[in-house]
């Protein structure tokens, strides 16, 4: 780096802007709020918080704060699916006789193809079915 020796020690020895002493203050309350509230509050429910006490803050600033000084929130649920995992959808389909394709071009986009047996005068006809489905439908 090209900084004189003079120009470092002034850069030491500077005090802390306006904005610096505003953001340890502001640094302290969203640690309080955070020891308080269990380290469950976001940014979002934080910025409320700082601003029912008080304190006219943005959430983009509460947002930088918190990700400068490792607050983040602390998931105590476990992530519960509430869709059919596909390994499930490919199960009950290979139960009833049903292939699933996966396009290629459109990933959410699938191919249902079945069977379908009808009962003529002649005896039984097998005709085949296929067509555009939403992901994870079932056909009977």
């Amino acid at each position: 780096m090209n900084v004189s020796p003079r120009g470092l020690r002034a850069f030491r020895t500077r005090p802390a802007s306006r904005r610096q002493r505003s953001d340890m203050v502001t640094l302290a309350h969203i640690k309080e709020q955070s020891r308080l509230s269990l380290g469950s509050y976001g940014r979002p429910r934080m910025t409320e918080e700082l601003k029912e006490i008080g304190l006219d803050i943005g959430h983009r600033r509460v947002g930088r704060l918190m990700r400068q000084n490792g607050i983040s929130v602390i998931r105590t649920r476990k992530h519960k699916a509430t869709t059919i995992a596909r390994q499930a959808i490919a199960t009950q389909s290979a139960e009833r006789g049903i292939a699933i394709i996966s396009s290629t071009s459109r990933p959410t986009c699938w191919i249902v193809t079945s069977t379908q047996m009808l009962q003529t005068r002649n005896g039984l006809v097998t005709l085949p079915i296929s067509g555009p489905a939403k992901a994870g439908s079932i056909l009977p």
